[in-house]
């Protein structure tokens, strides 16, 4: 996985300079994930590879089925990845491309995985004060898993936060053992 990253990283930061310089973030941040969806397509990624198909073809491919018009720069960049056989990278290349861009506009994506869903007060109120710890603007991307019995576990980059009643559990039958 490590390679993957590191090959699409300049990718990603070239993406990530142009959107900056030409003021479309929002753009480029659909064509990539757009494109990700579409590669990620296991029927895709076979024809990724496939010698039929020529570069061009592949980025007409990815292009269409992601549903973005492309621009000459958006066309270009795809195509750069397809000369490079390195279009099964846009997964990568998006995840870096956001990471970029939260950066930039201060934004933390925060993954809320609680046993129940959260109501609308709820998510308020955790935003708020994560927004006021992490001291960005919070970007709440909310699961629900059962298995949890209770509580959440909050993540976002390297902060992990588990409030869950499970993990408490654990933690408890652990001191008990020993």
């Amino acid at each position: 996985m490590a390679e993957k990253i590191t090959i699409a990283r300049p990718y990603a930061r070239a993406a990530f300079a142009y959107a900056q310089e030409h003021k479309a973030f929002a753009k480029w941040s659909e064509l990539l994930g757009n494109g990700s969806t579409v590669v990620a397509d296991e029927r895709v990624a076979r024809l990724l590879s496939s010698p039929r198909l020529t570069p061009s073809q592949l980025v007409d491919l990815v292009g269409e089925a992601s549903g973005v018009t492309l621009d000459e720069h958006g066309k270009n960049f795809l195509d750069t990845l397809a000369q490079n056989r390195r279009l099964g990278l846009l997964p990568e290349i998006a995840a870096i491309y956001e990471t970029l861009r939260a950066e930039v506009e201060n934004i933390a994506d925060v993954q809320i995985t609680s046993a129940v869903a959260l109501s609308d007060a709820q998510r308020e109120r955790l935003s708020a004060a994560l927004r006021k710890r992490m001291k960005r603007e919070i970007r709440l991307h909310c699961d629900v898993d059962a298995s949890l019995l209770g509580g959440a576990i909050v993540r976002s980059g390297d902060l992990v936060i588990d409030g869950s009643l499970k993990s408490g559990l654990d933690r408890l039958a652990s001191e008990l053992a020993h």
